[in-house]
């Protein structure tokens, strides 16, 4: 069979995958990526939030300045790859308006703000009136809201079209091709072997391979990702031209305990989401799950009755014990992970790409990266 050889292989092509590649051959390196589907998983079922404020949870501080530092990249990553393409990298700021719909809701959200205050973040509280002035086609139930001027959000299927552009007019080798494993020569990855029995050499592997990582063969099993697939459902609404624009900003809604969000695109698009359910592989679009994402969807936004529904998708959020990514070194040399980004694929896509490239270049780390080793979890 066939064996090709590169500076750096990098499994998988979703969002992350094609970023580092791109980011790479911008720097001279020739890279091959290894995908059967480029772009056409997880990738393209995200909402696109870019959410470090609205998506803070306590305790994660060290995720919270990666997640500022993503938001921070998008807009250079973004005009970078529109001239690189001529394509639009769908960058919407917008920013992002949080809502609770009754008065147990609208304290949880009260609490969280003061919260996010405390970590120095930029929010707002607004009452149930303030939050329909900016979004006057939600529910008058909605009893308060926390703007959010910094979080804001990408189209993503605009982003890996234009990537996968990026990546050809880059010289990048496109291997549309299943990794059967890693290949290794004692403690050194040198290369993965694909599904037609070729070879790819290489003196730098990536393993871009969210919620299939665990599934990696050739890596150690003591050194493996502890990534397991999480399931979301999404749907996608188009609205009237008599409706537009349904929504100016994304919104974040609770709704009698239940969380929602709605991400309006340029066009008349309406994403809403997103389920979670821990289900394995298993990516069928469930009637239970469209129903609770529509229930609370209308609780928030009353004209959502009269959207068309016009796509229901479900994807695997690649998930790691403490819910933040898995970055750099290994632990089997010559193989890096970028990984494990749970709900924040899309916004992690540019500093995650600056980080594994600096990583090529270097030999070293950032610190940035730092908390984000693989090692952190001991024994998979």
């Amino acid at each position: 069979m066939p064996e090709h050889t590169s500076d750096v292989v990098v499994i998988g092509g979703g969002l992350i995958g094609l970023a580092i590649a791109w980011q790479l051959a911008t720097d001279g390196v020739q890279v091959t990526v290894c995908d059967p589907t480029p772009g056409a998983q997880t990738s393209v079922v995200a909402a696109g939030m870019l959410a470090p404020v609205t998506e803070v949870e306590y305790g994660e501080d060290d995720l919270l300045a990666l997640n500022l530092a993503g938001v921070a990249a998008w807009p250079d990553f973004a005009a970078r790859l529109e001239d690189a393409t001529g394509l639009s990298a769908g960058l919407h700021q917008t920013g992002t308006l949080s809502v609770a719909y009754d008065v147990d809701d609208a304290a949880e959200l009260r609490r969280l703000a003061e919260y996010q205050r405390g970590l120095g973040l930029a929010v707002e509280v607004l009452s149930g009136r303030e939050a329909r002035k900016r979004e006057p086609l939600l529910a008058t139930g909605v009893t308060g809201g926390v703007w959010v001027p910094g979080d804001h959000s990408v189209d993503n299927r605009q982003a890996v079209t234009a990537l996968l552009r990026a990546v050809e007019v880059s010289g990048v080798t496109l291997l549309r091709q299943s990794v059967d494993h890693v290949i290794t020569s004692g403690t050194t990855a040198i290369g993965v072997q694909l599904a037609d029995g070729s070879a790819v050499h290489a003196g730098q592997v990536i393993a871009a391979t969210g919620p299939w990582s665990a599934q990696l063969k050739g890596v150690p099993p003591e050194l493996r990702a502890p990534v397991r697939p999480v399931k979301g459902e999404v749907l996608r609404l188009r609205v009237p031209e008599a409706y537009r624009p349904a929504l100016n900003h994304t919104v974040r809604a609770t709704a009698r305990g239940f969380s929602v969000y709605l991400v309006p695109r340029p066009g008349g698009e309406l994403v809403v989401g997103a389920t979670s359910n821990e289900l394995g592989y298993d990516t069928r679009v469930l009637a239970g799950g469209v129903f609770a994402l529509l229930r609370d969807a209308r609780t928030v936004l009353p004209v959502t009755d009269e959207l068309e529904l016009v796509e229901t998708i479900a994807g695997l959020r690649p998930a790691t014990p403490d819910n933040a990514p898995i970055l750099g070194p290994s632990g089997l040399d010559g193989l890096l992970w970028a990984t494990g980004h749970y709900r924040n694929g899309v916004l992690l896509t540019p500093v995650t790409a600056a980080v594994i490239a600096e990583t090529v270049r270097t030999g070293v780390l950032p610190d940035l990266g730092k908390p984000f080793l693989r090692s952190r979890f001991g024994q998979f």
